[in-house]
């Protein structure tokens, strides 16, 4: 019985401890692209707008154009909420074409 607590102890462990090491793997600045894009194209506001997402060491770049200040406001917001962003530098030109 104790063996059986013991080696049950040592997996549950050993379980914790790979979980809790992929938890702490940054994420990809090709991960935080890919996530970006996708938060951006499903939102009313903003999807379908041609905007270019460049990341580079978790800071995100976003260039392009959009046809309101509301919609370029709205572009870096929906980016700093995305996880593992850690700043948006907004080169959105306000065109109304």
């Amino acid at each position: 019985m104790k063996r059986l607590l013991s080696i049950a102890v040592v997996l549950s462990f050993l379980a914790s401890a790979v979980f809790a090491d992929k938890q702490q793997q940054p994420i990809t600045d090709g991960t935080l692209t890919d996530q970006v894009r996708v938060h951006l194209a499903n939102d009313q506001d903003v999807g379908g707008m041609n905007i270019g997402v460049d990341v580079k060491d978790g800071t995100v770049t976003l260039s392009g154009k959009v046809r309101t200040d509301k919609q370029k406001v709205k572009a870096e917001k929906i980016t700093k909420k995305v996880k593992g962003v850690t700043g948006v530098v907004n080169k959105l030109v306000i065109s109304p074409d």
